[in-house]
């Protein structure tokens, strides 16, 4: 038997002052619920990982000497972990009062679901769009385009983002955002943990798609709330994340779409993807350039 009945997993990367509030907000619910606390801190360079160990003994420390990346270091949280469940939680969230309990509830009494995700909030308190579809070529090609400027109603995104859901309802959804994903042990045995060519970004929705596929469902509970600050890591070295981003995007695409794809058809719809995923990197890439130009001539 598990020492506990659910491990919550978290990396850690100079996030200093978001992983203190995080782990706080873990250690208040460990009031009223029990479960195990695994941080693998991927060789932070601001103090994190002595401040874990000073500030929060009683959660396990696994200092990495080398940035294992989101895949890597949640990958080795869940292969060291004492309890039956785990849910992976970004350093830069904060748990709400009674939300471990009750995602634990849920999984309890619904043996189906493989992986739920909760409701997360940006820290204004406005809604973060955490549970989509599985993304798509079309899509892609409208969100954050110029086409998507030109089109800006376009239902293609708006069918992605699943804008036009009530996220206050729980409900049956293709997959959850991995700042927050809390999955069944049952799952992790069937089909292992991350995929670990991504090292970060898609690895979440890569999980969630062989979830389904191995006949588990996935799930949004919006009873269960958790604040998430998007990229206060990422954003230090925003062009390499643009760059990650884009190639775990088709990697995603390769593995899910094109594999399956007639041999003959292949070769052109992974030419499209990659000149798509490019050109939209590009212009990415671009804007952030002209941003720092703009401010350094405004200096």
């Amino acid at each position: 038997m598990p020492d506990f009945e659910l491990s919550v997993t978290i990396c850690s990367w100079n996030t200093i002052a978001d992983t203190r509030a995080c782990l706080a907000s873990l250690r208040a619910e460990r009031q009223t619920t029990e479960f195990e606390v695994i941080v693998v801190d991927n060789a932070s360079a601001d103090g994190s990982a002595d401040m874990i160990a000073t500030e929060f003994p009683e959660f396990r420390l696994i200092r990495s000497e080398t940035n294992l990346g989101f895949t890597g270091g949640h990958n080795r949280a869940l292969a060291e972990r004492k309890g039956h469940h785990a849910a992976l939680l970004n350093s830069d969230t904060v748990v709400h009062p009674g939300a471990i309990g009750t995602l634990l509830e849920f999984m309890r009494a619904n043996p189906e679901v493989g992986v739920v995700g909760p409701k997360l909030l940006n820290p204004d308190g406005s809604l973060q769009f955490s549970c989509r579809r599985f993304p798509n070529p079309v899509a892609a090609a409208f969100r954050n385009t110029i086409l998507g400027r030109l089109f800006p109603n376009n239902r293609y995104v708006k069918d992605y983002l699943m804008v036009g859901f009530d996220h206050s309802e729980e409900r049956e959804v293709d997959w959850v955002s991995g700042a927050a994903l809390f999955l069944r042990g049952e799952v992790y045995e069937k089909i292992g943990g991350l995929d670990p060519s991504f090292f970060m970004y898609c690895e979440d929705v890569d999980f969630c798609k062989r979830t389904w596929d191995a006949g588990f469902r996935v799930r949004y509970l919006p009873s269960a709330v958790i604040t998430h600050a998007i990229g206060r890591s990422t954003d230090r070295i925003a062009n390499k994340m643009i760059i990650r981003f884009h190639r775990s995007m088709y990697r995603y695409y390769q593995k899910h779409h094109l594999a399956s794809m007639n041999l003959l058809l292949r070769p052109f719809a992974a030419g499209f993807a990659l000149a798509a995923l490019g050109t939209r990197a590009s212009l990415f890439l671009l804007k952030n350039y002209k941003d720092v130009v703009v401010r350094a001539v405004r200096k």
